[in-house]
């Protein structure tokens, strides 16, 4: 039974819907079920029988909420990701080092190895859990957690190729983000979600989702705090082992937990519940914080004009803008109903057009955004993190700009629900967009910025220790010689006059010394520009 059959097939006595229910619940189509009862009152709310049985199924779907947590999966699995974790966080055994150093007095452990792996591993289990108590698609989380287990080890071997410490350091610190972007992509693709309603549902769990792992660190860091403080009035110093179990440890727990307390792996996302609990204290709170973020950001687009050039030339500032405008986009999302039945027409036109006004409004201030990171690149050069946040922005806008256009389209639809269903596809759009744009990164990066390794071997210790410091471009010049060159491909570019240095963008704060002896010995290449022939007096 299709959910619109069910709704087709809905009657107006007692007995017809007990007959209905019934049937439903055997095939496993009971939140279809469901949907048709709330579609049915919030067109006839004056309806009595409706109403009782809306009532009917949320005490049902309450006093069943435990029943859905299989706890015999999920402690077992979640205590085998936290022990897994700790022992990944041993950053003495599983560090990563800084690739490329042309001496030992260069090389450094980054980041633990549990920074870039705790993502694909813990979707690794939570998918396991999920299979284990409901979905039982084994195959399927069996083949995704090899995808992500080779996103992980693509990383891990990739990141030497960019070279330079800046370039790998920014790389790495890259990936702490797009792992975890990449490994819940994964899980979502785990749960099947085949529409734009099953996909919004997943973006708006998870937010819940997140909240709960959230409340659970505020937890155990009190719990962690209190134990080393007790230990401490002993005069006992707790290890760096026992530390590293409470951190890394507590943390692996906490996604299977999380899930397990928040997601019922027996239905699909859109047949969550969401009326219930942590959903709608989300709900509930994001709506409130709606009309207050508006008038925040109304109040700093006003004061664009006094303070223009500030993210053009700072990039903290420019830092908090881009971070802003995710928290925007999170709160739109946990503030757009999953079924527009379960609001009041007049509820649903003001939530609507808080949306719509604080789209425009996060729109305006991307744009604005994107501008500063394009002007700063232009001004010095592309970087692994700029290349990233200009596609980050990018995303945001479209997504903006998708979202209002849907509103713009849904028209008379607005108020029957159409707006919800165009807030849907506008999220999942979205959502698609960010996982692709998260596994370009993940590519493309090394390959983009990427140096040869044996040419630059080749080169004397000294140009090498540049090149390790300094991206591109990498600019050379020695104290006896007015003359200086581009280091290319392994070979020394001479460029013939100052004229040509800036008409190329070059910053004189670029240029380095070496000695002499080392510049003669880097093979020479055609001058900039071709034909100028060799420097003068060489």
């Amino acid at each position: 039974m299709t959910y619109q059959e069910t709704v087709d097939n809905l009657g107006d006595n007692a007995e017809q819907l007990e007959n209905l229910y019934q049937t439903a619940v055997r095939a496993g189509k009971g939140d279809a079920f469901r949907e048709a009862i709330d579609a049915r009152r919030a067109a006839a709310p004056d309806n009595l029988l409706y109403a009782a049985w809306y009532y009917r199924l949320r005490a049902t779907a309450a006093r069943g909420r435990d029943a859905f947590i299989a706890w015999s999966w999920a402690i077992p699995l979640a205590a085998l990701n936290g022990l897994l974790l700790w022992l990944l966080s041993d950053d003495e055994r599983f560090g990563v080092i800084i690739a490329g150093a042309p001496t030992e007095t260069y090389i450094y452990n980054y980041i633990p190895v549990v920074v870039l792996l705790a993502a694909p591993i813990s979707a690794a289990f939570i998918m396991t859990y999920l299979a284990a108590a409901g979905r039982k698609r084994w195959g399927a989380a069996v083949l995704i957690s090899l995808v992500l287990a080779a996103a992980g080890a693509y990383v891990l071997w990739a990141y030497p190729r960019l070279g330079t410490r800046p370039y790998q350091e920014q790389y790495l610190t890259l990936m702490a983000a797009h792992l975890p972007l990449l490994a819940w992509a994964g899980v979502g693709l785990f749960l099947g979600v085949r529409d734009a309603t099953d996909r919004f549902a997943f973006l708006n769990k998870s937010l819940e989702l997140f909240i709960m792992a959230g409340l659970f660190v505020i937890a155990g860091g009190i719990f962690t705090g209190v134990t080393v403080g007790l230990f401490d009035a002993l005069g006992v110093t707790l290890s760096s082992a026992v530390m590293r179990l409470f951190v890394a440890g507590g943390a692996g727990l906490l996604p299977v937990i999380a899930t397990a307390v928040i997601y019922n792996p027996r239905v699909s996302p859109a047949g969550q519940e969401f009326e219930e609990g942590l959903s709608r204290l989300v709900a509930l709170l994001t709506r409130v914080l709606l009309p207050l973020t508006i008038l925040v950001l109304l109040v700093y687009v006003a004061f664009i004009p006094f303070n223009f050039r500030q993210p053009f030339e700072n990039r903290e500032v420019l830092i908090i803008y881009n971070a802003m405008l995710f928290a925007v986009i999170a709160l739109m999302v946990g503030a757009t109903p999953v079924s527009a039945a379960r609001l009041s027409p007049r509820a649903g036109r003001l939530l609507r057009w808080g949306i719509i006004v604080l789209a425009a409004l996060a729109a305006l201030v991307s744009v604005y955004a994107l501008a500063a990171i394009v002007y700063r690149t232009a001004g010095d050069r592309l970087t692994p993190n700029r290349l990233t946040f200009i596609g980050w922005n990018v995303v945001n806008i479209g997504l903006l700009l998708l979202l209002l256009y849907r509103q713009a389209r849904s028209g008379s639809s607005a108020a029957n629900g159409g707006w919800v269903a165009g807030l849907h596809r506008a999220f999942a759009t979205g959502a698609a967009a960010y996982t692709l744009w998260a596994l370009v990164v993940i590519l493309a990066l090394p390959w983009l910025f990427g140096i040869n390794q044996a040419q630059v071997e080749s080169l004397p210790l000294t140009v090498q220790n540049i090149i390790y410091e300094q991206p591109d471009p990498i600019l050379l010049k020695c104290n006896s010689s007015p003359h200086i060159y581009l280091l290319e491909d392994g070979e020394k570019r001479w460029i013939d006059t100052i004229e040509t240095f800036e008409d190329r963008g070059y910053l004189w704060r670029d240029v380095r010394f070496v000695p002499c002896a080392d510049l003669r010995a880097i093979p020479d290449g055609a001058s900039i520009p071709e034909g100028a022939g060799r420097p003068p007096g060489e």
